[in-house]
């Protein structure tokens, strides 16, 4: 019995030796606290927003700004190669080109809405463009994964007075509902955060972070509906394997993510707690906790996290 117990604690011992030799990564201090910065109202954008690059996060962004009536469709001006795309922003009202130069020129604000990949080819483009010696003062948002702050302030000098923000948008933004981290660069102002943040808040919240925890914010936001999708999926799963219909279940399941997440984000209490509220002793719900803990879900979840935000370092550091 004295063996089996030696046994035992030398078990915890090396776990827990494990644990703290696990590889860690740089951290720093907290997210800022929203009163130590001096965020300025702004309940309507007199500024020119402009986007290089036609995709899903400018098209989120720009229907976020003008539902909720801070910019009007005449202050917007888009770029792209393909025609057909414009063509569906001219219809609205907006400004539409395939010359990223002018956007540049017309704009206050630019976002950087281009693939990553396709970015230096995108900035030469510019600087051949008759529009060059006229883009100065701009403020740069850039929506380009993998790119960091200093690279991106190296590229943009050639613009002078060019100042930029770091963000990494995820896609429920498209509805609303987006989570967005934001890291300023050295020359920006109070007032260029407090009119980004503007803009970020029309579609769902947004928060600024140090760009050391970027990596992380890209695994958890960026990365995280996707992980969210396939937990709908699987209690839809579930939920036809146990007899009820597709179209029930997944709506049930989806139902039921959102109510969970709406009641962490508006009562505060630690998800540990919410989860005890549910669990009631010797029923349905611990039961299947404990096939959810039998089944590693929680460290694969965290595993999935880690991959992403090694992948997203990894990424950043081509470029």
């Amino acid at each position: 019995m004295i063996s089996l117990r030696l046994n035992r604690i030398n078990n915890v011992s090396g776990m827990l030796s494990n644990a703290v030799c696990a590889r860690s990564f740089k951290t720093s201090p907290a997210c800022w606290d929203e009163e130590e910065e001096n965020i300025i109202p702004i309940s309507k954008i007199e500024q020119k927003i402009g986007f290089i690059g036609d995709g899903n996060m400018s098209r989120a962004i720009c229907r976020g700004i003008t539902s909720k009536g801070l910019i009007n469709f005449n202050q917007i001006h888009v770029s792209s190669p393909y025609i057909k795309n414009l063509d569906k922003w001219k219809v609205l009202g907006a400004n539409v080109t395939t010359d990223n130069g002018f956007v540049a020129k017309e704009a206050d604000v630019v976002f950087l809405a281009v693939k990553p990949h396709i970015m230096t080819t995108a900035l030469e483009m510019i600087k051949k463009s008759e529009h060059y010696k006229h883009i100065k003062n701009k403020l740069f948002v850039s929506i380009l994964a993998g790119f960091k702050l200093q690279k991106l302030e190296e590229m943009l000098s050639v613009f002078e007075g060019s100042r930029v923000i770091r963000i990494m948008p995820n896609t429920p933004m498209m509805v609303g509902q987006g989570c967005t981290a934001y890291c300023p660069g050295k020359n920006v102002t109070d007032y260029d955060i407090s009119l980004a943040r503007a803009i970020l808040e029309a579609t769902g919240m947004c928060q600024r972070v140090p760009e050391v925890q970027i990596n992380a914010v890209t695994a958890v936001s960026g990365a995280g509906p996707s992980f969210a999708y396939l937990l709908i999926e699987a209690l839809s799963d579930g939920g036809v394997r146990m007899g009820m219909h597709r179209d029930m279940a997944t709506k049930f399941a989806a139902q039921t993510i959102l109510g969970a997440a709406t009641m962490v984000l508006e009562t505060g209490k630690h998800t540990g707690q919410l989860k005890d509220q549910v669990c009631s002793a010797g029923g349905a719900t611990i039961a299947g906790m404990h096939e959810l803990e039998r089944g590693g879900v929680r460290g694969a979840i965290m595993n999935a996290v880690e991959a992403a935000a090694l992948k997203a370092e990894q990424l950043g550091n081509q470029n």
